[in-house]
């Protein structure tokens, strides 16, 4: 796993094995900063990473610019590898913190430009997660929500979604209130 652009661009994310992770591929990865770069200006950018994992979308964020980046899981050491990886990099804009995600958007306490939220495959509440988020105040204005998937999952539906991405098993649904 590697940092794919930026400022670190190359350097190697070298978690630890027994993380209970499944990180985005680097293709899948690299085609949605693709389409991110067509959306979105990185500097200075604030986003919000939810089930974190092993920080490599955080770390691509940092890397190109964005001021601030808060990065949420539930796993203790998922977060010490993103800790300990940010601070060796010296990413001072990456924060990561152990929360359970779905007690931690009933809080909004800031908003953000960009929401990537990257959720385990199994997760029982995909259908609720664009709400939660949109209803609670996260979002700034015009921000964009990124939604990290199974084929299984459909939200063609919902109100603000933008746009869906397939690459091999990675399916990315966008969203964005100024869709509509």
């Amino acid at each position: 796993m590697r940092i794919i652009g930026g400022k670190h661009k190359g350097r190697r994310l070298n978690p630890p094995t027994n993380l209970p992770v499944r990180p985005t591929t680097d293709m899948a990865k690299e085609s949605l900063f693709n389409i991110l770069n067509n959306l979105v200006d990185f500097e200075g950018l604030s986003v919000l990473d939810l089930f974190a994992g092993t920080g490599s979308i955080s770390f691509e964020f940092a890397s190109r610019g964005a001021a601030r980046v808060l990065c949420v899981d539930t796993n203790f050491k998922c977060v010490g590898f993103i800790r300990k990886t940010a601070g060796e990099y010296s990413l001072d804009m990456l924060h990561p913190i152990k929360a359970d995600v779905l007690r931690f958007l009933k809080k909004a306490d800031l908003a953000y430009d960009l929401i990537f939220a990257d959720p385990p495959y199994d997760f029982k509440e995909y259908d609720r997660l664009p709400e939660m988020i949109f209803g609670a105040g996260w979002l700034n204005k015009n921000a964009w929500l990124i939604i990290e998937h199974p084929k299984s999952i459909d939200f063609t539906r919902h109100a603000f979604f933008s746009q869906q991405r397939k690459y091999g098993k990675v399916n990315f649904s966008l969203f964005n209130k100024k869709s509509n």
